[in-house]
This record gives C-alpha cells, sequence and structure tokens, in this order.
C-alpha cells in the first residue's frame, strides 16, 4: 500500500501516475473523468493516435505543442489543412513528426465532422458505445487491467469505416479509460469513486 502513497498525502493512488509531477496532475484531475464534450473527446482521440508505439507521458510533455500548431484541435480548421501545413507540421519538434500521423489528424477531423454532421453528434456518438453510462470497473491490481475490450474492438471497427485511422482496439480503449468511458482507477484509488459519483451526477438525465 506504501507504493500508492505520497509524503504528506493519505489518498491511496493508482501506482502509475508515481514518480512524474505532471503524471499525478493528470491522474488526480483528469484521467478517467467522464468527458461528454465532442471537442476535448476529439483531442483526446488524436493525442492517442499520437501516442502509438511512444509513452503516454512523452504526449502529455508536448500536448501544450499539439494545441498550439493544431489550432486549439479545432476540427473545422485541421479539417482544411493542405501540403504547406502538413510541412509545417513535420518540421516542428515539439510534436510527433511521423507523416502517417500527421495525415490521419486531417482525415481525422474530416471524419469527425462527417460524424457531427449526420447524427446526434460526436459525443453521443462516442458514448453510444457504452449504451451512454460509464463502465465501471472493480481491479484491484494493474496488472489485471486489460489492454483492450469487446467494446474498444467494435469501437475501432465503426470509427475506421467512419474514415478514422490510428485507432486501434488498444488506443480506443486507452481513449475510453482516459475519457472515463470506463472507470479503470483501481478500487482503492481515491479518484475511483470520485469518478463514479461524477458520472451519476453528470451522466445522461
Amino acid at each position: 500500500m506504501a507504493d500508492k502513497l505520497l509524503p504528506g498525502d493519505n489518498r491511496t493512488r493508482c501506482e502509475w501516475c508515481l514518480g512524474d509531477p505532471l503524471y499525478l496532475d493528470y491522474h488526480d484531475t483528469e484521467w478517467g473523468t467522464p468527458e461528454r464534450r465532442a471537442k476535448v473527446l476529439f483531442e483526446f482521440l488524436l493525442l492517442e493516435g499520437a501516442q502509438a508505439g511512444l509513452s503516454w507521458i512523452t504526449i502529455l510533455r508536448k500536448r501544450d505543442r499539439y494545441r498550439q500548431v493544431l489550432d486549439g484541435f479545432d476540427p473545422l480548421k485541421i479539417a482544411r489543412y493542405d501540403e504547406r501545413k502538413k510541412q509545417q507540421l513535420l518540421s516542428d519538434g515539439g510534436i510527433v513528426r511521423n507523416r502517417l500521423k500527421i495525415e490521419s489528424v486531417i482525415t481525422n477531423a474530416q471524419a469527425y465532422l462527417e460524424i457531427e454532421s449526420h447524427t446526434d453528434g460526436f459525443s453521443d456518438y462516442i458514448w453510444s458505445f457504452v449504451d451512454g453510462t460509464a463502465i465501471q470497473s472493480r481491479w484491484r491490481r494493474v496488472t489485471d487491467i486489460p489492454a483492450e475490450s469487446r467494446i474498444s474492438a467494435n469501437m475501432a471497427k465503426e470509427l475506421k469505416r467512419s474514415g478514422f485511422r490510428f485507432v486501434g482496439s488498444t488506443i480506443c480503449y486507452a481513449f475510453m479509460q482516459a475519457m472515463g468511458l470506463v472507470n479503470d482507477h483501481l478500487v482503492d484509488c481515491f479518484r475511483h469513486e470520485e469518478c463514479h459519483s461524477l458520472e451519476i451526477e453528470n451522466g445522461p438525465q
């Protein structure tokens, strides 16, 4: 239990967040919080795609720069990026300079807008994969938490069908965890109950 505690703080946490102040803040304030704002969901789906093959802390450290160069993750602007903009992004050392990932940002913005125009909205579309309500896991050890699920595989399949790229099942599960579609905080972590309470308070009425 001691490895989940911080000096002077008696709150138990998921041990993966300890050791880096940025990770700690992310765990305590964002990860697992049920998120229903469409543009935030879009932002994190792009960031999860950028993370493929890398560590999440690497992307967290680059997130502010991504927000700067991607116009605050505005899908309307991103969908219109041309070749000149692609080259600017490829030369920017503050983000992941991978051509396929950068091109996927544009195609994903276009796919996002298509979903927004033909459904009840991107947020409802994403949350429909869990029937509108966050899944409340009861994991006791980090090693118990899966890397993907039947739902994430279905989400990946449907997103790809809609034109998204870099949205495999593992990426989709990480996205679900981050956006609170599934509460994968360990049961003894103080954030598990907080995120559950937020879902009850702010979920579909």
